[in-house]
């Protein structure tokens, strides 16, 4: 195992160094510069691509086509350069995937699974103090998976860039929240045999606006203890099995499980904290290598992730401080692309883990950890084998 966790702790390491070299914040109780005037978006609307026996391969026949429209598109990180031009980068999906039903006769559902990234420029011009309209143009990813019946393609897999198009209209409710009515417009593909796809959707936005020196003035006076910087060890193992996992992902789905299940693993961590409010929130970045092995055919592989970490201090007493944290959406490369006979996708995909700690010690440099993990892609190729992490029992160094 050491052999296999030598190249991901070099560039662990390094990563610290980067991250270290950043200056360093003075007033944690402020956002800092980069998320100053960034924001994210939550739209939900009416979704349509005109699916139909068009992209069947040639020899086969549909009965009927189920095409759901209800989608939902969110706005990841979008920054506002001045009151004119953004920059953002998006995820959309349907709720529910298009169904091809009874192929030639076999009267079952087949699904097409649909998701879609964007990467655009967004022009704001104001009509006054509440009203905005907007344009995007940008990248967009276009990601279709198919199915296959007796091991042929019936509907095939697909994935291309293309331009991306949008506008709208944006209601400013007061400094952080916007409530927004928009369009968006995909081509289509005649190489991929890709139907064009249009998004009419609502949402809102909120803005995360410099806050007033009195609210940060605030935040520092209230002497409530937020670690600088934590370096963490993790064990991963299935021990206990894999019932958290699927508690939240399957019973009450708040997480993602995964059909690639781990055995055990190890885990080195850095993180940063970058702001904080007075008592309940703190925002880390951090920054992780891991090597894992497989449940089934033992197969060994190690990841390098970037984190967004959300933590929430849900009790503060003397003798220790007990929080929950969840991360999503950590960039993130893993080194093998078949575990267990199935298909990641590509190097790069995404971290996501959630899970309870303590601080303790007088001075609050101990810190304990429970957490579960995942690992997938999220669709944007065509091939997305999840990995399931189960529980990992962490114990870190604060300072």
């Amino acid at each position: 195992m050491s052999q296999k966790l030598y190249s991901p702790i070099l560039c662990f390491i390094l990563a610290i160094n980067c991250t270290l070299l950043v200056k360093a914040q003075d007033k944690r109780t402020q956002y800092p510069s980069f998320l100053s005037n960034s924001y994210f978006n939550v739209n939900i609307g009416y979704i349509d691509y005109p699916f139909s026996s068009a992209q069947l391969e040639q020899g086969n026949q549909v009965e009927s086509i189920e095409v759901p429209h209800t989608a939902v598109r969110v706005v990841l990180l979008g920054h506002q350069f001045n009151k004119y031009l953004s920059a953002q980068v998006s995820y959309m999906r349907p709720v529910k995937y298009v169904a091809y039903k009874s192929i030639n006769g076999d009267k079952q559902d087949h699904h097409v699974w649909m998701h879609f990234g964007t990467l655009s420029a967004k022009g704001q011009l104001p009509l006054g103090k509440k009203l905005a309209v907007y344009g995007e143009a940008g990248l967009g990813i276009v990601t279709r998976k198919g199915f296959m019946i007796n091991d042929k393609p019936v509907v095939k897999n697909a994935s291309y860039g293309t331009v991306f198009l949008g506008g709208g209209l944006e209601l400013h409710a007061n400094r952080r929240w916007d409530f927004l009515l928009g369009t968006s417009y995909l081509p289509g593909s005649i190489n991929e045999n890709q139907p064009h796809t249009i998004y009419y959707s609502a949402g809102f936005r909120y803005n995360m606006r410099p806050l007033s020196e009195e609210r940060v003035r605030q935040a520092q006076q209230e002497g409530y203890t937020f670690p600088h910087n934590m370096i963490q060890v993790g064990i991963t193992t299935n021990t206990l099995g894999y019932n958290i996992n699927n508690f939240t992902s399957k019973t009450i789905p708040i997480f993602w499980g995964g059909g690639i299940e781990i055995e055990k693993g190890v885990t080195l961590r850095y993180q940063r904290n970058i702001y904080h409010t007075g008592k309940v929130f703190a925002l880390n970045v951090g920054t992780s290598a891991s090597w894992f092995r497989s449940k089934l055919n033992k197969d060994e592989f190690y990841t390098l992730a970037l984190s967004p970490i959300f933590q929430f201090n849900v009790l503060r007493t003397k003798p220790a401080d007990l929080y929950v944290f969840y991360s999503v959406a950590g960039p993130s490369y893993i080194s093998k692309l078949t575990i267990d006979g199935s298909k990641t996708g590509r190097h790069f995909t995404f971290q996501d883990f959630m899970g309870i700690g303590l601080f303790t010690g007088k001075s609050r440099h101990i810190n304990a950890e429970v957490n579960i993990n995942h690992y997938s892609n999220g669709n944007i190729f065509t091939e997305n084998a999840g990995v399931k992490i189960p529980l990992t029992f962490t114990l870190g160094y604060a300072f």
